[in-house]
């Protein structure tokens, strides 16, 4: 049978509740009852022995008949109280005896969003295990008018038959009648602040971008668990499939591409009030649409640039967020950098897409930044005519060790246009011997014919 008082007990030992105002926590390290724990209200004894890790003491209250749910004047349990210590042992015990897994305290917060807040994985996974919800999101707001305008409504997605797209980054689901890509980040990040600001940072982008040539967003899940970005579904895959599968492409589609690839950089370069750099150009992250144009997507490492600024990272840079193979040589060395590192990525996929293989493919991938940083670059082993009109002096532009040397994608375009034009002339002029031949074939077919036929008309009858 429960212990039942009449007085209200509030429990502040210990770390408070993760949602608690900053003055509460601060109050909790100050306040709480001290003196002989068998003499104190059976209440606050059983969240001081879950405070304290004590599993005997905790045992031997509830076989006495304590309620393992007492929740005091702020809502709290004593699963709140072990969570937040970071007690996995304590917490399988009071799930065994009964414990409610999803109870909220005053503030909103569950026991699995307290281990969250205070990292305590072990709890988080144990929590998890017994089937604990993740109720709320890192960008969750209070107030309904708060809400985004782009928020989406997760049960409105779709994952049935979904498989993974674009590095695995992302899934294909069906929203209100269409096939979406949905990007869904795993439950760690809700842990890993640097995670969920990156996370804040990519939204903050998706929204300012419209342009044919960038991958449209359509909305995100902000205000649940998991978060979500949802942009449009290019179901033609991306280039590095299509490379793969295709090998060396014909000069006049390689430079084709190029032109869609260095019109969507050239408008987020162009963005103002800040520019965008893209920092993960790589061909996994260029997508093709049903008419077969290109369109830049995937901006989780992008970063906003003051006009006339630069850019300089607190730590180096991990292969694992970004492809290596394609990273500018100032990134990798951790100087400051501007929008020329997307110019040197460029030139490599404009490579890799006439010599038909990537940059260094037999070397490691974490391998190649040192390469670019020993100022060397790949070499040109496909026959020269294959990169006639100037196209070989704007790949090794592009890619020049200085960045301030390397073009704009404003000054790349006019180039591109005026290469593509050149190879377009040489197409024409390829067709119009060939139709002429065929006009005389034809002609000559014609006279020869008219001639049999005269011949014939013109013998006596016999």
């Amino acid at each position: 049978m429960a212990v039942e008082s009449k007085t209200a007990v509030r429990f502040t030992l210990g770390k408070q509740s993760s949602l608690a105002p900053e003055r509460a926590r601060d109050e909790a390290l100050t306040e709480g009852e001290q003196g002989d724990v068998e003499g104190i209200d059976p209440r606050v004894r059983l969240m001081y022995l879950a405070n304290e890790g004590d599993l005997e003491g905790l045992r031997e209250l509830l076989d006495s008949g304590m309620d393992v749910n007492f929740r005091d004047i702020d809502n709290r349990t004593a699963l709140h109280v072990a969570a937040c210590q970071g007690f996995s042992d304590v917490v399988e015990f009071l799930l065994k005896n009964g414990a409610e897994i999803d109870l909220e305290d005053r503030w909103g917060s569950t026991p699995l969003a307290d281990a969250i807040h205070y990292k305590n994985h072990d709890v988080i996974k144990l929590l998890e295990k017994h089937g604990a919800q993740h109720l709320m999101a890192p960008m969750h707001v209070n107030n309904a008018r708060e809400v985004p305008e782009y928020e989406i409504d997760p049960k409105e997605l779709d994952f049935t038959n979904s498989v993974d797209i674009t590095k695995g980054t992302y899934r294909i689901a069906s929203w209100r009648g269409i096939q979406v890509a949905v990007k869904r980040l795993g439950d760690e990040v809700i842990i890993d602040e640097d995670k969920v600001k990156a996370f804040r940072d990519e939204l903050a982008l998706l929204q300012k971008i419209r342009h044919p040539n960038v991958v449209q967003f359509l909305g995100a899940v902000t205000q649940s668990s998991p978060m979500m970005i949802v942009t449009e579904y290019l179901p033609k895959g991306d280039l590095h499939a299509f490379l793969k599968r295709k090998g060396a492409l014909k000069t006049a589609t390689a430079v084709k591409f190029a032109l869609d690839i260095a019109r969507g950089m050239n408008y987020l370069h162009e963005h103002r009030p800040e520019a965008i750099i893209h920092r993960d150009l790589e061909p996994s992250n260029i997508l093709r649409d049903d008419s077969g144009h290109l369109k830049v997507a995937d901006f989780g490492v992008s970063k906003l640039l003051k006009v006339a600024n630069t850019v300089k990272e607190d730590y180096p840079l991990i292969c694992q967020e970004t492809s290596c193979r394609y990273l500018a040589p100032e990134v990798f060395k951790n100087e400051a950098y501007d929008t020329k590192v997307d110019v040197f990525s460029f030139a490599l996929i404009l490579q890799e897409m006439i010599e038909g293989c990537p940059p260094f493919s037999a070397k490691p991938e974490n391998e190649v930044p040192k390469v670019y940083a020993a100022q060397e670059r790949p070499p040109f082993r496909a026959p020269s005519k294959l990169y006639s009109h100037g196209l070989k002096e704007l790949i090794e532009e592009c890619w020049n060790e200085n960045p301030t040397k390397r073009p704009t994608f404003g000054q790349i375009l006019t180039r591109l246009d005026r290469i593509y034009n050149h190879l377009g002339q040489k197409r024409r002029w390829k067709v119009r011997p060939l139709k002429c031949f065929q006009n005389l074939e034809a002609m000559w077919k014609k006279d020869h014919s008219d001639l049999s036929t005269s011949s014939r008309s013109s013998r006596p009858n016999r």
